[in-house]
Order: structure tokens, then sequence, then C-alpha cells
């Protein structure tokens, strides 16, 4: 059953990144692969979740995965309101809300640039934690590697778009971790 459900979410995402796939250079290419990532994590684990609920790693993995909620939820309503949107000819792979016409630097973003990939990377770590094993710790490893990926080539990205106030934005904030990373 797993693997029909991964197999089905697989298609949606094929779906959503259509465009993205076709071009090697997009941050959206590396983003479908990071969330395949998560998907197979998640599905993994999923039998996990609920056993030894006062655990410590079930406690730290409850933790990630609040954060992951909170900071999607921000990271979103941040680009909504304060981004702006326009169709973008230079980036026609983008999704709709990714093409953001004002740099958005309050709010979390004040702190990292990349809110909604460091809400993946704190979901694939929380749900690693559920049921800790070889086989989750490559899959967690593979989603930080592509979301590494993904927000490095958006950063090219956003410093041709942005110029010389995003290269600021970059030297006095974080990629995925306040004040860590």
């Amino acid at each position: 059953m797993r693997i029909i459900l991964f197999l089905f979410i697989s298609l949606i995402l094929l779906w959503v990144s259509r465009r993205s796939l076709r071009n090697v250079r997009s941050h959206g290419f590396y983003r479908f692969f990071a969330f395949e990532g998560v998907v197979a994590l998640v599905l993994l684990n999923h039998p996990y979740w609920f056993e030894q609920p006062f655990a410590l790693r079930q406690l730290m993995s409850w933790f990630l995965l609040a954060c992951s909620v909170a900071f999607v939820l921000h990271g979103v309503q941040l680009l909504r309101i304060v981004g702006g949107q326009e169709q973008r000819q230079d980036m026609p792979e983008n999704l709709a809300f990714e093409n953001t016409v004002n740099l958005v630097e309050v709010g979390l973003y004040r702190f990292i640039r990349h809110p909604m990939y460091a809400s993946l990377l704190f979901l694939a770590w929380g749900a690693l934690l559920k049921h800790p094993a070889w086989q989750s710790l490559v899959l967690a490893l593979w989603v930080s590697a592509f979301l590494i990926a993904t927000a490095k080539i958006e950063e090219r990205e956003n410093l041709r778009f942005f110029g010389h106030g995003y290269r600021a934005y970059c030297e006095r904030s974080k990629m995925f971790i306040p004040f860590l990373f």
C-alpha cells in the first residue's frame, strides 16, 4: 500500500514540477527530488509515529515537525503579503507564488533566506527520528543534499533578479536555521 501511495504522490509531484524538470538549471528541478525523499521518509516511518510517544527522540521529532509546519505557514504568508507576484519571463518554470517582485526581509525571512526549504529539512529529520534506521538516514541525507542544492541555485536566480540588495541580504541572514546555518 505504501508503494502505491508513494507512486500516486510522485505522479502529483511530477505534474506540479513538470516545467521545472525540463530545466536542470532551475531550483525546482532539485526541489522535486527533495520532495520525493520527504515522501519516501514519511511513508517509510509512518508506522512508528506514535510508538513510545514520550521517548526523547519522539519529543525531538515532534518539535522538528511543529517547526516544519510553523516555518512553511509563516513563509508562504509573508511571500504572499510582502513579496507580491508577477509573471517572470526569465523563470517560466516557477510556480506562481515563487515569482515575488519584492525582496522579503521581515518575519522569519529576517533571519533565514529559505523558510520553506527549512520546513522540508525539519520534516525530513523529524520523520527520521520517528524510526532511526540506516534507510531513513540515507533518505534524510538525500533530502538535505537536494535542499542545499535547491537553495544555492535559487540564490543565484535571486541574485540575478534582485541584484545587490539580495547579496546584502545573504550577508546578514542564514540559509535554513536562524543564527546557525
